[in-house]
C-alpha cells in the first residue's frame, strides 16, 4: 500500500506541476465574452480618429462572404417584463481579395493577399442589397440600351411592342427582374429591405393569443445552423431572438399568408465575389460601358462602407500599416470553413490532455503493480 500511494503522489505531483508549466494567457477571445464584446463594439469607430481615409487601394478589391455565426448578448433595451433579456447577435465574416484571384466557387475566395473582416449582420445585409439593387438596374439599362435593340426601326416594322420586346429579351436572358409586372392593386409586395434589421410583420390586424397575452410577430435574419447561409425567419420578439414555432417560423408565416416565407430556405446573400470598382457609366454612342477616364476613380460604396465599419485582421493583406485590431477577436469565434459549411472549431485543452495522459500512465502503473501483488501471493 506505501509503493501505492508512492506512486498516486508522485502522479499527481507531476500532474500538477505540468500544468502550472502550461497555464498562459489565451491567445485569442471568445466571441461572447465582455472583452471580445467591447472589440466589436469599438470596431466600428475609424481608426485614429480619421474620417477621411485613403481607400483608393480597395478598388483592387473584391468582397467574398465568409460566413456568419451567433453570440448572445444582455438586451439593454429591454424594458418590460415579457422583453427578451438575453438577446442574439448575429456577426458577418467577409473577406477582401484581390479581384483578379477571386474565386466564386471557392469558399475561401483567396488563399493569399487578403484581408478578414467581422461586422454585425444587419450592417452587412443592408449595405449587399443597396449594392445588389443598384447591380441589378444597371444590368437591366445596359440590356435595354445595348443587347435588347427594342427601340430600333426594324423592331418596330416586326410589329413588335417596346415592352413586349424588352420582357421577352430580359427573360431570354434570365433577367426576370427587369420585367416589370402589372401587380394587383390588393397584392402587397414583400419588402426584404424593411427586415433586415428585425421588422414587425404586418399580418393584416390578426393576432395570435399565447398563455392569454397577445403575440406580435416579427421577421428578421439568421444564421443557419451551418454557417453558410443566412435565411429569413419568423420570431415573437423584436430582437429576432425567439422563433415563432419550431420550423424557423416557417408554419406561422404559412397560417398567416398561405405562402412561404421568402428566403426561408435560399439564402439572402450570394457566393459571388463582389468588386468593389464602380459600375461603368453606360454611354449610347460608342456602345460600351466606359469609366471617364479624366475622372477620379471611387471605390463602389459598399466596399467604403463595410471596411470602414467593420472589425479587421489584415495580416495577410499587402498593404502599408496592415491593421490587426480584430485578429483576436475573429479568432475567438473559431470558425473553420469548408467548401459549402462552417462549423466552429472545438481544439481540446492542452492542459485537460496532459491531465487524461498521466491518468492513463498512472493506471497502467497501478494494474501492473496490482498483477505483480497477485503474482508474489499465488
Amino acid at each position: 500500500m506505501k509503493f501505492i500511494s508512492t506512486v498516486l503522489l508522485s502522479v499527481f505531483a507531476t500532474a500538477t506541476a505540468t500544468a502550472k508549466k502550461m497555464v498562459e494567457l489565451p491567445s485569442s477571445l471568445a466571441a461572447n465574452s465582455r472583452l471580445g464584446k467591447k472589440v466589436l463594439s469599438e470596431a466600428r469607430r475609424l481608426e485614429n480618429g480619421d474620417d477621411e481615409l485613403d481607400l483608393s487601394w480597395v478598388i483592387d478589391y473584391s468582397i467574398k462572404f465568409q460566413g456568419c455565426h451567433h453570440i448572445t448578448q444582455w438586451n439593454a433595451d429591454a424594458d418590460e417584463g415579457e422583453d427578451v433579456r438575453i438577446a442574439t447577435k448575429r456577426l458577418i465574416r467577409f473577406r477582401l481579395c484581390p479581384t483578379a484571384s477571386c474565386d466564386s466557387e471557392s469558399s475561401g475566395g483567396c488563399d493569399s493577399g487578403y484581408g478578414d473582416y467581422i461586422i454585425d449582420m444587419n450592417t452587412y445585409l443592408e449595405s449587399y442589397l443597396m449594392d445588389l439593387e443598384e447591380l441589378q438596374e444597371w444590368t437591366c439599362e445596359y440590356y435595354q440600351m445595348k443587347v435588347c435593340a427594342c427601340d430600333d426601326d426594324d423592331a418596330k416594322d416586326d410589329g413588335f411592342d417596346e415592352d413586349e420586346c424588352l420582357n421577352t429579351c430580359y427573360g431570354n436572358n434570365g433577367l426576370d427582374y427587369c420585367i416589370e409586372e402589372e401587380n394587383d392593386d390588393d397584392a402587397v409586395e414583400f419588402e426584404l429591405q424593411e427586415y433586415v434589421e428585425c421588422g414587425q410583420f404586418d399580418n393584416g390586424g390578426r393576432r395570435r393569443r399565447l398563455d392569454g397575452n397577445e403575440v406580435e410577430y416579427y421577421l428578421g435574419p439568421y444564421c443557419s445552423d451551418q454557417g453558410g447561409v443566412i435565411n429569413l425567419g419568423m420570431f415573437t420578439d423584436d430582437t429576432c431572438t425567439e422563433f415563432a414555432d419550431d420550423y424557423a417560423g416557417v408554419q406561422t408565416y404559412k397560417g398567416f399568408t398561405g405562402e412561404t416565407l421568402p428566403y426561408s430556405s435560399d439564402s439572402i446573400v450570394g457566393m459571388e465575389c463582389i468588386s468593389c470598382e464602380p459600375l461603368a457609366e453606360i454611354e449610347e454612342d460608342d456602345g460600351n460601358a466606359n469609366q471617364n477616364d479624366d475622372a477620379e476613380v471611387e471605390v463602389k460604396e459598399v466596399c467604403e462602407q463595410l471596411y470602414q465599419t467593420a472589425g479587421k485582421c489584415e495580416n495577410y493583406l499587402n498593404v502599408d500599416d496592415p491593421n490587426s485590431n480584430a485578429c483576436n477577436y475573429m479568432e475567438g469565434i473559431k470558425i473553420v470553413r469548408s467548401d459549402g459549411v462552417i462549423v466552429s472549431s472545438s481544439g481540446g485543452s492542452k492542459t485537460t490532455a496532459t491531465f487524461i495522459g498521466l491518468f492513463g500512465v498512472s493506471t497502467c502503473l497501478l494494474g501492473g503493480y496490482a498483477y505483480y501483488l497477485k503474482s508474489k501471493l499465488g
